[in-house]
């Protein structure tokens, strides 16, 4: 017969494999930092960025702080998509810090990596996390289908030649994405199964009301993006042709996989911008200016406010669970009915 091992050294045993991986998390982070930030030219970055009206740098911070407030409304959803009952100034400080070092390090360090991390030292299960981030991920994609049905449905965008997409062939293709969000809009409202388990996570169709609300938040945060970059081109293209090239480098960025999609923005603005009146470099300077206020600025706070809720994450823990304790407390005193009107975590969306 085997010998199992003390509960105690199993404990120990997990506990510093922990230690290790946070240590090769942190590490791989810093390590991407650094080979982002070596590609990039910050003296052109200073050019682009001190060229510009102070009006249009206000506005443009204005659109940055309004589109990152957008994104944390994805988190907020979600919270009342599972019920948990973090306050919802964390969960706005946590999905800041997560599409920050989303945008400039990938989906993998802060979609998943951090928001696991972050999450889960808040007092959150991996169920949850992972409903949570399933329903962002959603979030944002039904925005950008809507969008993008419309722009080539509606004929915005003319790819260059090159490329062998034909007209015929976008407004076909954006048909088809309409056709998908009415689809998706048919099941929140209609569907008579809304649960599934798939793999031990069980997923629930939001209701109509909570698939609007995804709508709107996703389509405001992308056209406010794509507002950023319109003010930094000195409005010297029509925004609906902005908003479709930059829906068109972010689908490409996401299949090259490269960090900040650093190249592949700047190469699909500059090959459908570029054979206009714009010239390469004015182009290139607003997504210099573009990088720096919406990706790195963001970034470098992101980091600080990363390090300050680390170090108060395990106080904030134990809050959340005298709150959640407390409140359990109280619906037991109101009795069964109460706690079946509660927003418990397996009951599914809100209506």
């Amino acid at each position: 017969m085997t010998r199992k091992r003390p509960a105690g050294k199993r404990r120990s045993a997990w506990s510093m494999t922990k230690r290790i991986l946070t240590g090769l998390f942190f590490i791989g982070v810093i390590i991407l930092l650094v080979v982002y930030a070596r590609k990039v030219d910050w003296d052109d970055v200073k050019q682009a960025i001190t060229g510009y009206r102070l009006n249009a740098l206000l506005m443009v911070i204005g659109l940055v702080v309004f589109s990152y407030l957008l994104y944390g409304v994805y988190d907020l959803i979600g919270r009342a998509y599972c019920g948990h009952k973090l306050a919802k100034k964390q969960v706005m400080l946590v999905s800041f810090i997560c599409y920050a070092f989303t945008l400039t390090l990938s989906a993998w360090v802060g979609g998943i990596g951090m928001r696991y991390r972050l999450y889960s030292r808040l007092g959150l299960s991996n169920s949850a996390i992972t409903r949570i981030f399933s329903l962002s991920l959603a979030t944002n994609w039904l925005g950008y289908i809507l969008l993008s049905g419309m722009v080539c449905a509606f004929g915005v965008l003319h790819l260059p030649a090159k490329w062998g997409i034909g007209e015929l062939a976008l407004r076909l293709t954006g048909i088809v994405l309409l056709l998908l969000i009415a689809a998706y809009f048919w099941l929140c409202a209609f569907a008579k199964r809304r649960r599934w388990t798939i793999k031990g996570q069980k997923l629930v169709l939001p209701s109509l009301r909570m698939a609007g609300a995804q709508m709107v938040a996703s389509c405001a945060n992308w056209l406010a993006m794509a507002a950023i970059i319109y003010i930094l081109l000195n409005d010297n293209v029509d925004f609906p042709l902005v908003l479709g090239v930059l829906l068109v480098s972010s689908i490409a960025g996401v299949i090259v996989h490269i960090p900040a999609g650093i190249g592949v923005l700047e190469g699909v603005f500059v090959a459908m911008l570029g054979s206009g009146h714009l010239s390469h470099g004015t182009i290139i300077a607003a997504l210099l200016a573009y990088r720096a206020i919406y990706f790195i600025a963001p970034l470098l706070l992101a980091i600080v406010l990363y390090l300050g809720l680390e170090s108060r994450a395990k106080a904030l823990r134990e809050k959340n669970r005298q709150r959640e304790a407390a409140d359990e407390a109280q619906n037991a005193r109101r009795g069964p009915l109460a706690e079946d009107g509660g927003h418990l975590p397996d009951k599914g969306p809100l209506a």
